[in-house]
């Protein structure tokens, strides 16, 4: 039997990148899958794929910075399928700015601290809801390595993913003994849209790539799929006393 045969394992940001992979990765073990993104067409792309591998997927358009929106998405999601065992929340923004701190827009560094930070917080919140109604679950946070170090240039995303790591390691503490374990995971250079069309915009920059691969031990990106693999790890019970763990995915960068 695969590790999430008839489990029901819901994913943010689902639409496209580590979110997507993570969502097919889950549906080729066996999962139902509530596959949840504020790009509807992206997503429902990612659930049709699902259905495809002849298990269950439903869609459900959320805005993960409008608290009412996540209730409804955890909601819908245990309507369906009757519980929720897994929870990941790779839903979030780069930032479209390279600016120092005192010089960035106060209305985007505000927003990205509501989507990425506050956002992430309403999802933990719901999702732990749930699981103790069920019995326990696994959550897991997409943090970044930019949780983890500093990255000038960026601060809102740099604090937001920071916070995500304080939020995980703190909720792991509450509910460790009622079978719910929350990690993080920090991933470096991860070729997705975000980073390769987003703000650094890496597939129109050779010199800015070529920097990004340095970064790694590997002197390569790292693929979505390499994430998911180690998201799908910690929310299984190869990975049961683990639990407030920031886990670089790196390429050996922060050896």
């Amino acid at each position: 039997m695969s590790r999430f045969e008839n489990k029901v394992c819901l994913v943010t940001g689902a639409g496209s990148g580590i979110g997507a992979a993570t969502a097919l990765a889950f549906a080729k073990e066996g999962a139902h899958v509530v596959v949840a993104d504020i790009n509807e067409e992206a997503a429902k792309e990612t659930a049709e794929k699902i259905k495809k591998l002849k298990t269950k997927a439903i869609f459900i358009k959320t805005n993960i910075a409008q608290h009412n929106e996540v209730k409804k998405m955890v909601t819908l999601a245990v309507k369906r399928f009757g519980k929720l065992d897994c929870a990941v929340n790779c839903a979030g923004i780069a930032g479209k700015h390279t600016l120092a701190l005192h010089e960035y827009p106060e209305d985007d560094w505000i927003n990205m601290i509501n989507i990425n930070l506050i956002g992430t917080y309403y999802c933990v919140k719901e999702q732990i809801k749930q699981m103790l109604q069920n019995g326990g679950g696994n959550i897991v946070n997409l943090s970044s390595a930019a949780g983890l170090i500093a990255q000038p240039f960026n601060s809102p995303y740099a604090a937001s993913k920071f916070g995500v790591v304080g939020l995980t390691r703190t909720a792991a503490k509450e509910y460790a003994t009622q079978n719910i374990r929350v990690n993080a995971l920090c991933p470096t250079a991860i070729e997705t849209p975000m980073i390769m069309e987003g703000r650094r915009k890496l597939a129109h920059n050779p010199d800015a790539l070529e920097a990004a691969k340095n970064t790694q031990a590997m002197k390569r990106m790292g693929q979505p799929e390499e994430v998911a693999d180690v998201i799908l790890w910690l929310c299984s019970e190869q990975s049961s006393f683990i639990t407030g763990h920031a886990m670089p995915v790196d390429g050996g960068a922060f050896a």
